[in-house]
């Protein structure tokens, strides 16, 4: 039986850092949300479906025009969203088998590019190991005490910044964001889970345009980085 491709984009948080009031993922760039460009990017794969884990009070997702709506689930996010994860895998567990692969992406992540997605896949299947997009720290690191005052300058080499999406076995990366879990690890993405448990992850080179909403300013960025696409 041929392994198939699912996606998972916890879509539950709060964004309060983008915003007390509005959600970062329901933002519009050109006539579309965030969330919609972001699971189209993601479509642009033969996935063989795509689980969006969201509120439960959320009741605008269902009403937007993702392509391929045919592949699309839903389910219920968590508080945090190693949480919204890990119930995506569960109901992916009822729908899928265990070896198949499992893609997570971040909703506010509207900018990665086609190519890197199928670099991404590539490497994984290829490998048969976990895999997640990172890009080289580029800047000068600097370690800063509480009173904002510099303590010593952080050697970059050997340090990738993260991305998403991140790639590994619905049967492992389950077990790992479970045992995680359980020994209270602070779980900031996918590959922490991983690495807890001892599974090799290997980082695929992305690319930097493939920012991460966080604060309101970087929604006009990623307008800016999504037009210079299309373009």
């Amino acid at each position: 039986m041929k392994t198939k491709l699912w996606a998972i984009v916890p879509a539950a948080g709060s964004g309060s850092r983008f915003s007390k009031t509005e959600l970062k993922q329901y933002q519009y760039i050109q006539s579309q949300t965030v969330l919609e460009h972001t699971v189209n990017r993601l479509n642009t794969l033969d996935l063989a479906g795509c689980v969006l884990a969201i509120g439960e009070q959320d009741n605008f997702a269902k009403t937007l025009s993702f392509q391929h709506l045919d592949k699309l689930h839903y389910c219920i996010g968590g508080v945090e969203r190693v949480h919204s994860v890990l119930n995506a895998l569960i109901y992916l567990s009822d729908i899928a088998d265990e070896n198949d692969w499992v893609l997570v992406h971040d909703a506010a992540r509207p900018c990665v590019t086609a190519n890197c997605l199928e670099k991404l896949v590539l490497s994984s299947v290829q490998s048969n190991q976990s895999s997640i997009l990172a890009i080289p720290v580029r800047d000068t690191l600097k370690h800063v005490q509480a009173n904002d005052q510099i303590e010593r300058t952080v050697s970059r080499e050997h340090l990738w910044q993260a991305q998403t999406p991140q790639m590994a076995k619905l049967k492992t990366l389950k077990h790992a964001i479970e045992a995680a879990l359980a020994a209270q690890i602070n779980i900031t993405d996918e590959a922490s889970a991983l690495e807890y448990i001892g599974e090799a992850v290997q980082v695929v080179q992305g690319r930097s345009d493939n920012i991460k909403i966080t604060y309101t300013d970087d929604l006009e960025l990623a307008r800016l980085v999504l037009l210079s696409q299309t373009n």
